[in-house]
């Protein structure tokens, strides 16, 4: 059985969200994700709109969801050594970053894969709170 895990923090739940737990269900057999605490998201000086505990009820309710943990912290090696995941899927974003470049050195003395995905152009949950808030002042 091929455990994936993914994380994100799923606010405003969009295509993209969709598009991502969607392609790592079908490269695994049971896919695990990871749903960003209001702390943890806080460190990026943002805030959900949607609170964390609603946020993980959006994200467990999906098709391609087996099982939701909350992500209390940036650190994937951590989550890994809890959950024991074969495949960590993420955002093509992330490709050739150094920090990933690092946590993928790591993952591989332990036989994890790390998948990158294409991100989803021209949509995101910033995107749609600047709109939102567009609307908002006209």
């Amino acid at each position: 059985m091929i455990i994936g895990y993914t994380s994100g923090v799923f606010d405003l739940f969009h295509v993209g969200h969709l598009n991502i737990l969607r392609n790592s269900k079908g490269m695994c057999d049971r896919l695990i994700v990871g749903v960003t605490t209001n702390e943890l998201v806080q460190y990026k000086n943002k805030q959900a709109v949607i609170p964390f505990h609603e946020r993980m009820e959006i994200v467990a309710a999906n098709q391609y969801v087996d099982s939701v943990v909350p992500q209390e912290n940036m650190d994937k090696f951590e989550m890994w050594e809890k959950i024991k995941f074969d495949v960590l899927f993420v955002g093509d974003d992330w490709f050739k970053t150094e920090k990933w470049q690092d946590i993928e050195e790591k993952f591989k003395e332990v036989g994890v894969r790390v998948v990158y995905f294409p991100y989803t152009k021209g949509v995101s949950s910033t995107l749609i709170n600047e709109t939102l808030n567009n609307l908002r002042t006209k």
